[in-house]
């Protein structure tokens, strides 16, 4: 049957730390990996499981890799990619080249097979497509997070990581263009915006000045709670969020 769930993002940061300490203590979540396979692309990481869906956190480790260009480009702002685990990532990526968009690079490492599409032709972050031969389960076995990643999974704190907040000055196309690409309909939202669906989560993409992955939502125990803890480790803060490694994040009961 075909199926497509978001299983990842991936945030970019100039160094790992404190990035990655800071985001587990104000979201209470745990590292699960840190992936020595991101070494040959001149990156470490760091995983961190929120249920289903792993938060991932790179950082360049010399001048001059796609990370760093990234960063430089974006001024720092801007999450880097979402990643989908889907039944055919190969036909999937093969439909979105038809539509003009270029496959970047393919992983392939047994069971594991992800093919990354290119991000300015996805507009706004990287999009990949994944499968893990075998394992169709949420909470089945994904080679990038490690062997045992579902012993990291906590739920005191941060329960889910619900949404995924797009922003473009035109986001009835930027929500259109991933709609294509990932064979979903785009729903009209009240304030402009507009939603894209999946069963574990949605895209939701808003006006803004220019396109980019600004946002993640969380469903927690206690919004108030996390947005003082982060407000006490020096972050900015507003009435529905705290802005870290690039993005908004924004907790909700």
């Amino acid at each position: 049957m075909p199926y497509l769930h978001l299983r990842q993002i991936c945030l970019v940061a100039r160094s790992l730390e404190p990035a990655v300490s800071e985001i587990a203590a104000i979201l209470g979540l745990d590292v699960c990996y840190r992936d020595p396979h991101v070494g040959k692309y001149c990156l470490e990481n760091a995983l961190l499981p929120v249920g289903p869906i792993l938060l991932e956190v790179i950082a360049p480790t010399r001048e001059g890799t796609a990370a760093g260009r990234f960063l430089d480009k974006s001024g720092g702002r801007g999450g880097y990619m979402a990643i989908f685990s889907c039944d055919d990532p190969d036909g999937r990526a093969a439909r979105a080249n038809a539509l003009g968009v270029r496959t970047a690079n393919v992983i392939d490492h047994p069971p594991y097979h992800g093919v990354q599409l290119h991000p300015r032709d996805c507009r706004a972050a990287f999009i990949e497509l994944n499968h893990t031969e075998g394992s169709d389960d949420v909470l089945g076995p994904y080679p990038p997070a490690g062997p045992d990643w579902t012993r990291a999974i906590r739920g005191d704190v941060t329960v889910a990581l619900t949404e995924v907040v797009l922003q473009s000055p035109e986001p009835a196309s930027l929500a259109a263009h991933w709609g294509r690409i990932l064979d979903l309909t785009p729903t009209a939202e009240d304030d402009g915006g507009w939603r894209l669906r999946l069963p574990n989560a949605s895209i939701r993409v808003t006006p803004g000045e220019r396109e980019l992955m600004s946002g993640l939502t969380f469903r927690v125990t206690d919004a108030a709670g996390i947005i003082d803890a982060a407000r006490a480790r020096g972050y900015a803060v507003s009435d529905v969020g705290f802005e870290m490694a690039g993005v908004t994040f924004t907790p909700t009961t």
